[in-house]
């Protein structure tokens, strides 16, 4: 009897898990990313979503891991989650993020997984990570304000009529290029690591180690230079609805890696022996693929028109805050919402125009109290549940 109850349990838990990535690929990951461009009327909602959808597949299965560790493991001291409790976290995560999908505010997914996680863990007998949790405190806090800050300051600048248009928009692509070279791939380093683009083909570059990194991150800033330059000979609006749009790419690659850790990172614990690491993500980032493309288009619509209507300089604001700060998350293994990144950047590049590009004060004021509220509840409900469980066991 007890081992068909934990064999209940642990399909349950799996459940769970492909349920969770379901609502985030329906939900921050699937959504976010391509807001701003659709903002920008440089693609259309149902062509966001497709695109989005084997975007994040991709940065799920090439940089996933690490997030992925953080929330099975390092949230909790003292205990692994067991299957009841990966189980109920994942449930309860789900549930909060599947009502905020329809009720149209964006509920940040990494609260409520992190919270109804911690809460889990607490009740099993776990001690408190306190390292972590400042990692993950001051990443959430800061979020919202280098965001935005970053997004008005980006959007002013390219509106500055002091400077050419379509040089600002070429050193911006020169700077993702550079970064885009020095972001970690599990693919390209060895067994238990990862290396980037610009460590890997250093390598073959003589002399020392940093000369060949360099190199490399700068041939990549150039290409990527000189790419959007060339695009805006055709015309500068032109080539900034394109480069929004390689920008939602490489946010919704970002996202994946960031966000598969929310759906699979507390089944780790149970799979350790079973199933590799590069497996459960495979599984995670086809259950995020399917969400964003079944549901995602209701989010996308309700970010990108709700908070602010952009133009192609703004969208460009929002996306390359939102890249950076998403791959600060993967390389720490923080857990990070999407919704915050996004929001943050929409409402700081809409703030820049004159009549603050309909920035909607009251949907974010409710956005942020629901993110708020979504992270103290799944700790609540997370751990009053687990221990009601263990009463009644």
């Amino acid at each position: 009897m007890v081992e068909i109850l934990s064999g209940a349990l642990f399909v349950t838990a799996i459940i769970a898990s492909m349920f969770m990535a379901w609502t985030i690929g329906a939900g921050s990951a699937g959504s976010t990313p391509f807001a701003p461009a659709v903002g920008a009327r440089a693609i259309s909602v149902m062509q966001a979503g497709f695109i989005v959808g084997l975007c994040i597949f991709l940065g799920a299965v090439l940089q996933g891991a690490n997030v992925s560790e953080a929330v099975g493991r390092d949230l909790i001291e003292g205990q692994t989650l067991s299957t009841t409790a990966a189980a109920m976290a994942l449930i309860i995560a789900a549930t909060l993020v599947t009502v905020g999908i329809f009720t149209g505010y964006p509920i940040a997914t990494a609260f409520t997984v992190t919270g109804a996680v911690i809460g889990v863990g607490l009740a099993m007998g776990g001690e408190p990570a306190w390292a972590k949790y400042l990692e993950i405190g001051l990443m959430w806090t800061l979020t919202p304000f280098v965001g935005a800050a970053f997004s008005y300051g980006i959007a002013i600048w390219l509106r500055d009529e002091n400077h050419r248009e379509d040089l600002a928009i070429s050193a911006l692509g020169a700077i993702v290029g550079l970064i885009i070279a020095n972001i970690e791939f599990a693919v390209l380093g060895p067994a238990e690591g990862s290396a980037t683009l610009a460590q890997t083909g250093g390598a073959y570059i003589p002399g020392p180690t940093f000369v060949g990194i360099l190199s490399i991150s700068l041939l990549f800033a150039v290409i990527a230079g000189v790419l959007i330059s060339k695009q805006a000979r055709n015309g500068v609006i032109q080539a900034e609805q394109r480069f929004a749009l390689a920008m939602g790419a490489i946010v919704a690659f970002s996202a994946g890696g960031s966000q598969v850790g929310l759906a699979v990172g507390p089944l780790l614990p149970l799979l350790d022996d079973i199933v590799p690491l590069i497996a459960i993500l495979v599984g995670g980032g086809i259950g995020l693929l399917i969400g964003a493309w079944t549901a995602a288009p209701r989010m996308i619509k309700a970010v990108a028109q709700d908070y602010a209507s952009l133009g192609p300089r703004r969208a460009l604001a929002a996306l390359i805050p939102a890249f950076i700060l998403a791959q600060v998350a993967i390389l720490f293994g923080i857990p990070v919402s999407f919704n915050q990144i996004i929001v943050s950047g929409v409402t700081g590049a809409g703030a820049a125009s004159a009549a603050g590009a309909g920035v909607s004060r009251s949907k974010i004021g409710w956005t942020i109290f629901a993110w708020a509220a979504s992270f103290v509840l799944a700790i609540v409900v997370g751990f009053g549940g687990f221990s009601a469980v263990r009463l009644l066991s």
